[in-house]
């Protein structure tokens, strides 16, 4: 086998430029001592540079005819190559004996925003994220508050990975040639243990207000606190939800919590509702 037909039900844009994936590699260069799992390797052109680097390197892979060919071309990746969907695995149970490891890929264009979502829920294990995906999607992920690219996937990423937008990456360069720019990211876990608020109710403030995100507060927040809500004349409330950073959002949700469950006790250090958008 000589190489792999790229597949569009899969998303599959192969990369050619070496270079490139060489400096996707080099994003997880201050990780040597933790393992990496590479997401959809397809012909292994990330791959070759991960394992060049000294990566302990784990693949999963999806497609039965890519999996044929890392099988052949790359023998130091027996047993470690995992034929199955990235989406619906267990992470944890990919590194026994290990707590920590990096997550890595030209990433399926289609299921990239799912595949950091899943990582999120993994944030205790993966320090580092790092690859390439669509540039829309990219913007959006590395966004700061009042532009139009901040939305639901900024807010909750950004509460716990501090994101670099890298570097663009041109049609050009992959097989097939994708209609949309790329870019490279890279998600470094901050220092956050924990939200000083219920972390479920947070993610349903933010999604609630963004899926109305052309209204202010006051309005969009109302299927959560509902029309008898008292304090809809403070200030937060005439902002719209791009106007606020993860720390306002955090206040928010403490001021949401304490009306919905009036014991709660809000922690004016993570809310000021008359400080300006950041």
């Amino acid at each position: 086998m000589r190489f792999v037909k790229p597949k569009k039900a899969l998303g599959q844009h192969f990369l050619k430029d070496l270079h490139i994936a060489q400096r996707i590699a080099d994003t997880l260069a201050d990780y040597k001592d933790i393992p990496v799992l590479e997401v959809g390797p397809g012909m292994g052109v990330l791959t070759q540079f991960l394992l060049e680097a000294g990566h302990e390197v784990k693949v999963v892979e999806l497609d039965a005819e890519s999996v044929s060919y890392l099988e052949q071309h790359f023998p130091d990746l027996k047993g470690r190559i995992i034929p199955a969907d990235f989406l619906k695995l267990d992470l944890t149970s990919l590194f026994k004996g290990q707590e920590r490891f990096c997550v890595i890929g030209n990433y399926p264009y289609n299921i990239s925003s799912q595949i950091f979502f899943k990582v999120l829920d993994y944030k205790e294990h993966v320090p580092c994220c790092s690859g390439m995906i669509q540039k829309e999607v990219a913007e959006r992920l590395a966004a700061s508050p009042g532009g139009k690219t901040y939305g639901i996937i900024s807010v909750l990423l950004q509460a716990w990975y501090d994101i670099e937008y890298l570097f663009t990456v041109p049609a050009n360069v992959f097989d097939p040639p994708p209609k949309v720019k790329s870019a490279v990211i890279r998600m470094t876990r901050n220092h956050r243990t924990n939200l000083p608020c219920d972390e479920a109710l947070f993610k349903q403030v933010v999604k609630t207000t963004f899926n109305q995100r052309r209204k202010t507060l006051r309005n969009s927040i109302k299927p959560i606190l509902g029309q008898a809500y008292p304090d809809y004349d403070l200030p937060i409330y005439n902002k719209r939800p791009e106007q606020l950073s993860v720390e306002d959002f955090i206040g928010l949700t403490q001021r949401v919590e304490a009306y919905l469950k009036p014991t709660t006790v809000i922690n004016e250090h993570h809310y000021n509702e008359e400080s300006p958008a950041k």
